[in-house]
Formats: C-alpha cells, sequence, structure tokens
C-alpha cells in the first residue's frame, strides 16, 4: 500500500528564510561521502555480503512455503528447518548432477575437437572458403611486395669465407626431473581448494538463512523501527505488502526460469545435444540476467552442437529452440505471472547489472535485477527512501500535468501534441482538458504570479497551448472505454474520467445554435484568452454557437461598443490567484449592465470555496472546473427547450 501525502495548499506558503550564520554546510558533499561509503562496503565485505543478500531473496522464495507449513501446525523450528533441509537436498542434487555432467563433457573434449577441426577443413574446401583464402593470399602477397627491397638496392655485401670443418658436436646428456609422490595432505588440498571457497559460501548461506526466517518478525519490527514507528498501522501494512509482493514476484520469476530450463533439457535431450541436464540448469540460471541471459545461454549449447555433429543441422534445432522458447516465455507467460515488466526501468536493469557486476562479479550479475527490485519496493512504501522508485521504478517521474507543463514550458509543442495523443487514447477529450491542460495551465500562472516567467517565456506558453488547442479541435470528445488519466478533481460526484453531458446539435434549440449565443469571455491573464478557447471548443462540440471574447474588448473605453449580438448566456474565464481581483468583480458589473437580462456564468480555475467566490463577483453561476461549467450551461439549454425537449437532449447525450 503505496503511503500518502497531505494535500499542497493553492497557494504555497513563503520560504522560511535562514540566516547565514545559521546555513547548514556540507549539504551536498555529506550525501557523497555516505554514499562513497556505503558503495566502500559492498565492495570490500563482497565475501560477507553476498551470501547475505542470496540468503535473504531465498527468503522471499521460501517464506510462502514456511507459512503453509505453520497452518499444518508445525512448530516454527520443524517448518523452518524442513524448509531449509529441503533446500539444502535440491541444492546438493543439483550440484551433483552439474558436476557429473562436467565431467563427461571433459572425457569427451578431444573428440569433438578433432570433429570441429574437420568442419573447418570442411568449411576451407567449400567456394566461400577458398575465397577467402585467395583474398587472403592477395593481401599476402601486397603485404610481403611491399616489404621486399630490390636487389639492386641491396647494399655489396663481402663474400664470406667458406666456412671450416665442423667438429662433431656431443650429444646432449638427458635429464629427467621426478617429483615425489603427493601425500595425502596435499591430495587432499589439490582436490579440496577449488571446492572450499564455495562450499564456505553455502553454508554461510544457509546459516543465514536459518536465522532469518526463524526471526522473520524481529527483523520486520527492526525495519519499521528504521522505517519509522509514528505511524505504526501504515508502516505495517506498507512492509507487508512489500515482503508479500517481493515474494510472490519472486516465486514466479525462479518458477518460471525452473520451467524454462526443464523444457530447454528435454528439448536438448532430443536434439541430442550432449550433457542436457548441465544446460537446462544453465539456462534457468541465466534467464535472471536482464534482456541478455536467455541468448548467452544459448552460444555453448550451440558451440556444442557445432562440435558433436559432423553437419549443420543439431546447431540449426538448437538456435531455433531458443529462438522460439525465449520470446513465447518473455511475451506470453511473463506477462501472465507477473505483468509485464519487474516494475524498472530499461536504463536502471541496464544499469543495476553494471553496477552490481562491477561491485560482485558474475553473482552480482545474477542477483542485480532482484535486489534494485527490493530497493525499488522500499522506495514505494518508506518516504525517506523514494528517491530510489523515482530513480530505477519504471512509474513515470512526473505526473501527466507535470509533463504536459514541462513540455509547453520548454516550448515544445510537437511533444505536448504527442502527450496529448497518447493520453487521448483512452482518456475523453473534456477529461484531458479539466484534468490535465487546466491544471497545467494553473502550474504556469502560478509560476508567473510569482514572478519566475520572463516575458519571452509566458509568450512562449500561450502560444504553444493556442497551439494545442487549435490541433485539437478537430477530435471528437467520445467516452472513454478505459480511462488512462487519474481523475484530479470531481465535480458534482461525477468522476473527471467521463465526458459531461453531450447533446446532438439538432437536439438543441435553434436560439443556443445561433453563433454567438454563448459568450466566452477571458480574463486578463495571459492563459485566460486560451482557457476561455477551451471552454468555447467542448461547447461548440455540444452543437451550441460560441464567441470568445478577449477582455481588452470589454474594457472601461470599449464596453459601450461592443455588440453582444445573439447572447443567450455569458461565461467569464479566469486563472486567477489568491481570491478574485477586483477586475473580475468590475468586469461582471460591466457586462450586467450592457446585458442585463444575459445571465452570466464565472468560471474560475483555481478557487476551492466556491460560496466565498459568489459573494466577490456578481454572476448567476460560479463553477470552478470545465465539468461544472459545461454542465451549467447545457442546464440552462434544457430549462428554456422545455421539459418534452429536455428528455431529447438527455437521451441524444446518453
Amino acid at each position: 500500500m503505496a503511503t500518502s501525502t497531505p494535500a499542497e495548499p493553492l497557494i504555497p506558503p513563503r520560504p522560511t528564510r535562514v540566516a547565514p550564520a545559521e546555513t547548514p554546510r556540507g549539504t551536498l558533499a555529506s550525501p557523497l561521502i555516505v554514499a562513497a561509503a556505503i558503495i566502500a562496503g559492498l565492495y570490500f565485505g563482497r565475501e560477507i555480503l553476498i551470501p547475505i543478500a542470496i540468503a535473504l531473496l531465498l527468503s522471499f522464495v521460501l517464506g510462502p512455503l514456511v507459512q503453509l507449513l505453520r497452518r499444518l501446525r508445525l512448530p516454527r523450528l520443524v517448518a523452518v528447518g524442513l524448509t531449509v533441509l529441503a533446500t539444502l537436498g535440491v541444492v546438493g542434487a543439483l550440484g551433483t548432477l552439474i558436476g557429473v555432467q562436467v565431467a563427461d563433457l571433459a572425457g569427451d573434449m578431444p573428440r569433438y575437437q578433432r570433429t570441429i577441426e574437420r568442419k573447418l577443413e570442411g568449411l576451407r574446401d567449400s567456394p566461400a572458403g577458398r575465397l577467402t583464402e585467395y583474398v587472403a593470399s592477395i593481401g599476402r602477397a601486397i603485404h610481403t611486395a611491399g616489404n621486399a627491397e630490390s636487389p639492386d638496392k641491396l647494399p655489396d655485401k663481402p663474400q664470406a669465407a667458406p666456412p671450416a670443418r665442423a667438429e662433431p658436436e656431443p650429444k646432449p646428456v638427458i635429464v629427467e626431473t621426478r617429483q615425489p609422490p603427493p601425500g595425502p595432505l596435499e591430495m587432499a588440498e589439490r582436490v579440496l581448494a577449488p571446492v572450499l571457497q564455495p562450499l564456505a559460501t553455502l553454508g554461510i548461506v544457509f546459516v543465514v538463512l536459518l536465522f532469518v526466517l526463524m526471526q522473520r518478525e524481529d527483523l520486520r519490527d527492526r525495519m519499521i523501527r528504521l522505517a519509522g514507528s509514528s505511524d505504526l498501522h501504515r508502516t505495517t501494512v506498507a512492509m507487508d505488502d512489500a515482503a508479500r509482493r517481493l515474494s510472490r514476484y519472486f516465486v514466479a520469476q525462479l518458477a518460471l526460469n525452473a520451467g524454462f530450463g526443464v523444457v530447454i533439457g528435454i528439448g536438448l535431450y532430443v536434439i541430442g545435444v550432449p550433457s542436457p541436464v548441465l544446460w537446462g540448469i544453465f539456462a534457468a540460471l541465466m534467464r535472471f540476467v536482464p534482456y541478455i541471459g536467455a541468448f548467452l545461454c544459448a552460444l555453448l549449447p550451440m558451440a556444442l552442437a557445432a562440435a558433436v555433429d559432423p553437419g549443420w543441422n543439431m546447431l540449426i534445432a538448437t538456435a531455433l529452440l531458443f529462438l522460439v522458447l525465449e520470446p513465447l516465455v518473455g511475451q506470453i507467460f511473463e506477462p501472465m505471472l507477473y505483468g509485464h515488466s519487474t516494475g524498472l526501468s530499461p536504463f536502471a536493469v541496464l544499469v543495476s547489472a553494471l553496477f552490481w557486476t562491477w561491485l560482485w562479479g558474475p553473482i552480482g550479475l545474477l542477483l542485480s535485477t532482484p535486489l534494485t527490485v527490493c530497493l525499488v519496493v522500499l522506495g514505494r512504501h518508506v518516504d525517506r527512501l523514494e528517491f530510489l522508485d523515482v530513480l530505477f521504478g519504471s512509474r513515470p517521474a512526473l505526473t501527466p500535468v507535470e509533463n504536459f507543463y514541462q513540455r509547453i514550458l520548454a516550448d515544445d509543442a510537437e511533444e505536448a501534441q504527442e502527450h496529448a495523443d497518447l493520453i487521448l487514447q483512452s482518456c475523453s477529450l473534456s477529461a484531458y482538458y479539466d484534468s490535465v491542460v487546466v491544471k497545467g495551465m494553473e502550474l504556469a500562472a502560478r509560476d508567473a504570479a510569482r514572478g519566475v516567467l520572463t516575458v519571452e517565456q509566458r509568450a512562449a506558453i500561450r502560444t504553444c497551448v493556442s497551439d494545442l488547442v487549435a490541433e485539437l479541435d478537430a477530435r471528437p470528445d467520445a467516452e472513454p472505454e478505459a480511462p488512462l488519466v487519474e481523475p484530479d478533481a470531481k465535480a458534482d460526484g461525477v468522476p473527471a474520467g467521463a465526458v459531461p453531458f453531450a447533446p446532438k446539435p439538432p437536439s438543441v434549440p435553434e436560439a443556443w445554435t445561433r453563433p454567438g449565443a454563448v459568450l466566452c469571455v477571458a480574463g486578463r491573464g495571459f492563459l485566460d484568452e486560451a482557457a476561455a478557447t477551451i471552454l468555447a471548443q467542448l461547447l461548440a462540440k455540444r452543437g451550441l454557437g460560441v464567441r470568445t471574447v478577449p477582455f481588452a474588448e470589454l474594457a472601461q473605453a470599449r464596453i459601450e461598443a461592443f455588440d453582444p449580438g445573439a447572447a443567450r448566456m455569458t461565461c467569464i474565464v479566469s486563472l486567477a490567484i489568491a481570491g478574485e481581483p477586483t477586475h473580475l468583480r468590475r468586469l461582471a458589473r460591466r457586462l450586467k449592465r450592457r446585458m442585463p437580462h444575459t445571465p452570466i456564468l464565472v468560471g474560475l480555475w483555481q478557487v476551492d470555496d466556491v460560496p466565498v467566490a459568489a459573494t466577490a463577483v456578481p454572476a448567476e453561476n460560479h463553477v470552478s472546473t470545465l465539468r461544472a461549467a459545461t454542465e451549467a450551461v447545457m442546464a440552462a439549454v434544457r430549462a428554456e427547450a422545455g421539459p418534452a425537449s429536455g428528455q431529447g437532449i438527455a437521451r441524444a447525450g446518453a
């Protein structure tokens, strides 16, 4: 369960000023020193940390089995002991199989070498081999001709005197050195030295695993204490959820990779490749390596198939086995078991593989993805480690609103359009405007109010938003099947992912279809005209005649010359901040004097307390979202159309 953070206020509080004498020093150096110390500890302590990491990962895999035995009324000590003994037996059996297979393979190496030599000779006798040899001979001839000197340029050499008759050299004396046969201790050292370190590592793994499974609750309590004990309920639920997710993921991955190895072993046995059990185990282990593991594990069986078979059929069959099975497992079975991905970004998978391989060698390569998954899960549930989820997680670093604002701030209209196309694949146009565009414009208005946007930036943002709205004008506002964007707000209990009431044009009374029936008046903010254009676009898609009016046309000096035309309703749209500015109140009064019988709707997208806004700006309706504004206008249409027409409009929009 993800941790929740308190909602931010509409107006961020003014930052606290810190006196120069109280400014903390070394704020950048301290994290770097801590990170360097952690990396150094991981590197120099790898002999101990690798077994501990393997034991912790195995505890996630064996935890469900221990819980199953506990549900059978077995004591914890017995359940943990049986689980560890069974695991030790499986590891011992696999080690024995690997040893036997490697010994058999090593005994047949001379025969495989002769087969490879015959194949190479056959390749030399083929047309391609002869062509390669011919090209190589031409290269050697050119190289020899370039290095050889002309005979007429060689310096004159004195004639050498005829050699004197050499006396016969004495025959060399053959000296043979024999080592004494090794004693029992030396023989035991030679035999045990290669396996002593792996056995010691294996022993540490199972000792740590035994204690982790026995002290599971105590370790969880200590992690809760480290993560933060102020909210025990939330932290406990988060830790249990993280452990449950990791257990499911590792068990599913282990089962899938084991099944992959079994199928590979059976397939190689049918094909006739020697030591199929060895290659099945190798394939199951290498598949833990992200991206390239499954293809790397195919190289050795393919090389062995080429060495065994005098022809090429076995090599081709082995290659086809891997080429067919790996995409089948990766694209079909993996999504069915634990989703399309590990929750890591592709860049994080690559970086983690390089990092852990550099630290811990081949074992680090095998453990890179599971270890990074653990770090990301901790980052999602522990506030202090959230940076791990941001750096390595597959979830977008920015929300759709932040993405939109970043693109318009960078004046990247093409990226903004691509972002809109992606979201609109499963989101209605009105929901996209209400949940993403308007809220992104609010962020821009806040920055403009704080004075952090230059004149050029404000002009670029205004142009980018206007271009985007113009591009989206041809899109229909249809109801989405599965909204992609999470609703950021609700209005009148209706989720923001649904489509507001959208009658067909024939259902709208004729008076509301005339041009200028609804006046969308912009405030004087630099994005208010774009916000008014968005509302006008949504109303036009519902069959209403609309007209966008800039703020300058309704100034005090020009209001008398303004022609309202066939206006049936006036909508004032503004992104004002910190209450309602005085100019909006004066604008509403001017419109009321110029058109006394036309109702006014005020849409203030950054106002949370609508009753306060109602006392500030005189109007019949006060709304804070596009949805509410659209619903209010359509309610006026239904009221004027009458009950019968209103039912027809409702059926048309259903």
